[in-house]
């Protein structure tokens, strides 16, 4: 593995540059939980992806870095960290079993997954499947564009092929046996594809749970593309985003599908090598 040196100002200039990113983010979400308001865009990557924000909020190295000078000594508080002779880096020597787990089951899904063709035929109606036929929905606060029966009529009439088990665990009980297969919690490698839009998403999951194996700037290249997907799932929702700046994408229409599935290759495409790094990060650290 290459080794970056990075002196203090190099180091410390990308601890700045990633806190005038995240920080903006962080803090939003700080005022609208003191104001009791919800962005049902943006506050998923808050509440569903579960990372402790204090930790998010720090910079952290990558692997193949070393941090020159005094000043990373603050890392040394942390027994995952070390100082080698060309500064201070993350100590794999450190990695416990239970993190080993971990690193090999993520680079089992996204090795297997990076090898399935993807699928770009779904049209984002993960969403519709959540509140067909439901007494309530997800996102209280925020209107619906079409009527239940209208939603109805789309979920019913446009075939639903969904791989994804964390969309389809929210599906209503009437929705589930509409869709094509039945991704269940340990199949997961059996049927995830980066063509999928929540799975690209997932790339922010895995990486923060692995932190801080997985540093700072993966992290937030996966935050980057979570997103912009989590911005196109919204948008080709039966949810009237419009309020926060969003146009919709009628997949209830022709028109409306064709432009899902461009925005959904632009996803993927720019999913696949942030998937690959985060797969090199897997082995480096398993090596």
């Amino acid at each position: 593995m290459a080794v970056r040196v990075l002196d203090a100002e190099q180091w410390q200039a990308l601890e700045s540059e990633r806190s005038a990113f995240i920080m903006p983010w962080l803090e939003s979400y700080r005022e609208r939980r003191a104001k009791r308001l919800s962005h049902p865009v943006h506050d998923f990557l808050f509440k569903y992806y579960q990372m402790n924000r204090q930790t998010l909020s720090r910079w952290r190295p990558m692997l193949d870095m070393r941090l020159e000078g005094e000043a990373p000594a603050v890392f040394l508080e942390d027994e995952r960290y070390r100082r080698f002779d060309d500064g201070v880096g993350l100590n794999t020597s450190a990695l416990l079993e239970r993190d080993r787990e971990r690193v090999e089951w993520v680079r089992n899904l996204i090795d297997r997954s990076l090898e399935r063709p993807p699928r770009f035929g779904c049209y984002g109606l993960h969403e519709w499947a959540m509140v067909y036929k439901a007494d309530s929905v997800r996102h209280e606060q925020t209107p619906l564009r079409l009527s239940p029966s209208e939603i109805e009529t789309v979920v019913e009439s446009t075939p639903i092929h969904c791989t994804h088990h964390d969309a389809f665990r929210f599906f209503t009980e009437t929705a589930r046996p509409l869709n094509a297969v039945q991704p269940g919690r340990e199949d997961r490698a059996d049927n995830e594809q980066f063509g999928c839009v929540h799975f690209n998403m997932d790339l922010y999951r895995w990486s923060y749970k692995m932190s801080p194996w997985i540093g700072s700037e993966l992290i937030d290249d996966c935050f980057r593309l979570a997103i912009d997907a989590r911005i196109l799932d919204m948008r080709a929702s039966p949810y009237d985003v419009s309020e926060y700046g969003y146009e919709p994408i009628e997949i209830e229409t022709a028109e409306g599908r064709e432009k899902y599935r461009g925005e959904q290759t632009i996803i993927y495409d720019r999913g696949q090598p942030i998937a690959k790094r985060l797969l090199a990060e897997c082995e480096r650290l398993l090596r």
